[in-house]
């Protein structure tokens, strides 16, 4: 649901009501990742997606039914040889679909409503919803979880139940992950008999662009393009301009590495240094290889690399930091043009982050669409706090 915050927090201010589908988990090859969602007005106007197009005709008449019966329902859909075009993924995965009526007369429109607000403005926020229960179709209630552990609204259930979601939804905030949660109601050491799915809303990572040249101008767009907040840095005043990089948030007018050096990252910030003049990278790579960031690339020939390489070593950089620097930055794509250089760059960064092979599918044996982490499912189980037992989903 707030993967599409914006347009649904304009239908709460339009007084409209709708209902929202949103994919729970996923298992095989699926093309939308837990979260996607896809909501029907009282108009039947369509906003979202929840698989690409394979079942969306079939989601949309539960949004309908949903939005007549009131109540919210778990659907399951998977590949069908027999109507696969009609109400199957025909790329032979499963998914889950939650489908929430968000009325005038639903529980909770307030608590939906703060979320996609908050969802809508950038900030850390995160919505829970039950998604099974053992008492049949999910039951109603939601809470908005803040980044602190506070929240808003209630679940349908044991009074544990809420204090319980709202520090597992707190964890998977931290993370800023979206996915499910396994939960006992009868006990911490017991079976879950409920899942959650919790949706983190968190402020889009950072892209910090080093080096104001034509090729950082296409970087910067298309860093916007993939949801990254795009800082442009240059030391030089006259190249470093609002003119030359429309389309970047932030404009920085500093040395780099005095600006790495006190700017905010953390494991999301992606670092592309386009300087490839040693003044500049050097003392930028030795602050940036020592950060706890997503990625760092740098632009050159082989040549610059191999100098650059020199020269880092003898600053004192190990062969662990120096290992992760990601240069020649960019995957082989033959590009010359700075569009056709940024698209490698972005793809070389797409790839790093999901574990991507960077090799053509044609051929391939690896999955088009890698399975989705399911909450904290990632990471070994764990207890909740309090009197109700939770189970990462695995």
């Amino acid at each position: 649901m707030l993967d599409i915050a914006d347009d649904l927090n304009r239908w709460v201010e339009e007084g409209r009501d709708f209902a929202v589908a949103t994919v729970v988990a996923v298992e095989g090859s699926a093309p939308r990742s837990p979260g996607a969602a896809l909501a029907v007005d009282g108009d039947g106007v369509v906003i979202g997606s929840v698989s690409g197009g394979c079942v969306e005709g079939a989601v949309y008449e539960l949004c309908v039914q949903a939005l007549q019966d009131g109540e919210p329902v778990l659907e399951r859909f998977g590949y069908s040889a027999e109507d696969a075009f009609a109400v199957g993924l025909t790329c032979g995965g499963v998914i889950e679909v939650l489908v929430t009526p968000v009325t005038a007369r639903a529980p909770g429109r307030e608590v939906f409503a703060a979320a996609l607000a908050a969802a809508a403005r950038g900030e850390t926020a995160a919505l829970v919803r039950v998604a099974r229960s053992p008492d049949g179709p999910p039951p109603a209630g939601v809470l908005l979880v803040h980044p602190d552990g506070t929240y808003e609204g209630g679940l349908d259930g044991p009074a544990e139940l809420s204090r319980t979601a709202a520090a597992e939804a707190r964890a998977l905030l931290a993370a800023g992950r979206t996915g499910t949660v396994d939960v006992s109601t009868a006990g911490r050491h017991c079976e879950p008999d409920r899942t959650l799915l919790v949706e983190s809303s968190v402020p889009p990572p950072r892209m910090i662009v080093f080096g104001a040249v034509d090729f950082a101008s296409a970087l910067v767009r298309t860093g916007k393009f993939l949801g990254y907040h795009v800082t442009l840095c240059d030391a030089r005043p006259v190249f470093a301009t609002r003119v030359r990089f429309p389309e970047a948030d932030d404009i920085v007018v500093e040395w780099p590495h005095r600006y790495l050096r006190r700017t905010a990252t953390d494991s999301r910030t992606v670092l592309c240094v386009l300087t490839h003049d040693a003044k500049f990278d050097v003392p930028l790579l030795e602050e940036a290889l020592r950060l706890p960031v997503a990625f760092v690339g740098a632009m050159g020939s082989r040549r610059t690399h191999e100098d650059r390489d020199r020269r880092l070593r003898e600053v004192g950089l190990t062969e662990t930091e120096l290992a992760r620097l990601h240069s020649p930055i960019g995957l082989d794509l033959g590009a010359r043009t700075p569009e056709e250089t940024a698209l490698s760059i972005a793809a070389e960064i797409v790839a790093a982050r999901e574990g991507g092979t960077g090799r053509p599918l044609t051929g391939a044996e690896t999955p088009i669409h890698r399975e989705a982490g399911r909450g904290t499912g990632r990471d070994a189980d764990r207890a909740g706090p309090g009197a109700v037992g939770a189970h990462a989903a695995a």
